[in-house]
């Protein structure tokens, strides 16, 4: 990392509110968000280890989901609620390329990994009797494997790449965490040049995995409508939407994030994005994935009531 970057020993966070009073009730309200989620997603995650019926595939790929969403809202809202409680903005400069690096793990992971789910539906659908042999034990741990490395790989880069980077714009962040949109304005590079370094990067490494799920889901949907029964419709709709679901709240608010042009640039609406893809999207994928899962919601009761 260049001297410059390094002579910065903290960053200034974009704060949720400016009086006490509003201080305090961000503090509940991003508690009651974060408890959801570490409840919801740390329940998926038991009951999937826990139920024997539920060692197959898309149960499998869906606990590695729940993983990462536990990891992406825990790398933000604890140090947005401590601010907010103690009343600072500050994160270290350590603390800023660490959260950085683990949200850029934990989110490069999970668009693989949904990525891997939409060939699982795929699969499943268009190709039942082939299901056995194309997405047996161990081709599903090495497709996981895969997402977790690329997401590594992904962070690993990206992290370095943006903090070798020399300081010339002070150190407050537009953002109530360390986002590389925003820590990029801090840096001594033309702001047209700095969007469509971001842009061919995002592109590159999204484009693959964004028409992958479109192409499947084409076929996915195809190969639905011309099931018979509408009993046979719905089993497959209900497995596929929640994913699809995801999907789009993941890649819509992402692309906002990443990819919005200046033009349409402000404060708010980056807040905003940035609230629903890395902390309302964490929490409310487990009620999305089990709303319409009746297996899973079956096995969670299975476990809950064992528990009381």
């Amino acid at each position: 990392m260049s001297n410059s970057s390094s002579s910065i020993n903290q960053f200034l966070l974009l704060a949720f509110a400016d009086t006490r009073e509003l201080q305090l009730l961000h503090f509940c309200l991003s508690l009651g968000i974060y408890l959801a989620a570490l409840l919801g997603n740390g329940l998926i995650i038991i009951t999937i280890a826990c139920d024997h019926r539920l060692h197959t595939p898309m149960y499998f790929f869906l606990l590695h989901l729940s993983v990462t969403d536990l990891g992406c809202i825990s790398t933000t809202v604890p140090k947005s609620m401590a601010n907010s409680l103690w009343d600072t903005r500050d994160i270290s400069y350590t603390g800023c390329v660490g959260q950085i690096f683990f949200f850029l793990f934990l989110i490069s992971t999970e668009f693989c990994l949904l990525t891997v789910m939409a060939y699982d539906r795929y699969v499943a659908i268009c190709h039942p009797l082939h299901y056995g042999t194309l997405l047996g034990s161990r081709a599903c741990v090495h497709m996981a494997a895969a997402a977790w490395a690329s997401g590594f790989l992904n962070a690993v880069l990206k992290t370095a790449n943006t903090f070798s980077l020399p300081l010339c714009h002070g150190n407050a962040v537009d953002q109530f965490f360390c986002e590389i949109p925003q820590i990029l304005k801090l840096f001594c590079l033309d702001i047209y040049l700095r969007e469509i370094g971001v842009l061919v990067v995002c592109v590159c490494l999204g484009f693959r995995c964004f028409v992958f799920i479109v192409v499947s889901y084409v076929q996915i949907f195809t190969a639905v409508l011309r099931i018979p029964s509408q009993q046979g419709q719905h089993k497959a709709f209900s497995t596929c939407l929640p994913h699809l679901a995801v999907v789009s709240l993941f890649l819509s608010t992402g692309e906002f994030a990443y990819l919005k042009p200046t033009s349409i640039s402000s404060v708010s609406l980056e807040m905003l994005a940035a609230f629903i893809y890395s902390v309302f999207a964490p929490a409310v994928n487990p009620l999305i994935y089990s709303m319409r899962n009746q297996e899973l919601k079956d096995a969670m009761w299975k476990l809950m009531s064992g528990c009381f």
